[in-house]
C-alpha cells in the first residue's frame, strides 16, 4: 500500500468506526428513533467535512462500490477502501461489546439490523436499494459533482439524508444503508438473520445512482465551445464534431 492509500485507507477506517461506535452505541443506550437518526446523520456529517478532502469520506462499501463502477476510482483502491470499512466497522463494534454493561449486549441493541415484522426479504431488499440510491445520489450531486451549489456543505447534506432514511425506514429494516456498519454489529453480535439484506440492497441502490448520476450530469454531452457564448464563437475545437 503506497502513502497515499494508506492515508485514505486511515480516514476511511476512523470515519466508519465513528459511525459504528456512535451509532450503535445511540441504539444500545436506548435512545429513541430521533435520537438514532441524529446519531448516525451527525457523525456523518462531522467525519464527511473532517475527511472528506483524504478520502472523499465515503464510509460505506457501497458508495466506494458506486465511485468503482462509474470509473471514478481503481479497484486496487477500492479494495483498501473496503477494507479500511469493514474493519473500522468490527473494531467499533468489539470496543462496543467489551465496554456497554452486559444488559445491552444483545445483538439488537448492538446494531445489528433486522427486518419489522411484516416486512418480507424483498420489501427490506427494495427499501435498502432506494434509500441508499437517494444517499448515493446526494453524494455525487454535493461531493463529485464540481457545480453543485452546495459543495461546501456536502457534509451536512449526506448526513441529513442519513438521518432522513433513519427516520423513515429505522423501524422498517434498520436503515442501515451500509454493508460495513451492518456486518460489524452482525459478526460481533452473532445475528445472522437475512443479513444478505443489507449488503445486496445498498450495493444495488448504489450502482443504480451513480450510473444514472454519471450518465445524466457527469460526461459530456456535447464538445466544449471555442469561446464563452457571448463572443459568439460557439464552434467546437479542431477534430471535434459540431453538436448542431
Amino acid at each position: 500500500m503506497d502513502g497515499d492509500a494508506l492515508r485514505r485507507g486511515v480516514a476511511e477506517f476512523v470515519g466508519v468506526f465513528a459511525l459504528t461506535l456512535v451509532g450503535v452505541g445511540a441504539i444500545a443506550v436506548g435512545a429513541d428513533l430521533v435520537g438514532v437518526a441524529l446519531a448516525h446523520g451527525l457523525v456523518i456529517a462531522v467525519m464527511a467535512s473532517a475527511v472528506g478532502h483524504i478520502s472523499g469520506g465515503h464510509f460505506n462499501p457501497a458508495v466506494t462500490f458506486g465511485f468503482l463502477v462509474t470509473g471514478r476510482m481503481a479497484l486496487p483502491l477500492a479494495v483498501v477502501y473496503w477494507v479500511a470499512q469493514f474493519a473500522g466497522a468490527i473494531f467499533a463494534a468489539l470496543v462496543l461489546i467489551e465496554l456497554l454493561p452486559e444488559a445491552l449486549r444483545d445483538p439488537v441493541n448492538l446494531g445489528a439490523p433486522a427486518l419489522a415484522a411484516g416486512i418480507g426479504v424483498g420489501d427490506g431488499v427494495v427499501l435498502e436499494a432506494i434509500l441508499t440510491f437517494f444517499l448515493v445520489w446526494v453524494i455525487f450531486a454535493t461531493a463529485a459533482d464540481e457545480r453543485g451549489t452546495f459543495k461546501s456543505i456536502a457534509g451536512l447534506t449526506i448526513g441529513l439524508t442519513v438521518t432522513f432514511a433513519i427516520l423513515f425506514a429505522g423501524p422498517l429494516t434498520g436503515a442501515a444503508l451500509n454493508p460495513a456498519r451492518a456486518f460489524g454489529p452482525q459478526l460481533v453480535g452473532g445475528h445472522w438473520a437475512d443479513a444478505w439484506i443489507w449488503y445486496l440492497g445498498p450495493v444495488l441502490g448504489a450502482a443504480a445512482a451513480a450510473l444514472l448520476y454519471q450518465f445524466l450530469y457527469l460526461r459530456p454531452l456535447r464538445p466544449v465551445p471555442v469561446g464563452p457564448p457571448e463572443t459568439g464563437l460557439d464552434e467546437p475545437r479542431p477534430g471535434e464534431t459540431a453538436a448542431s
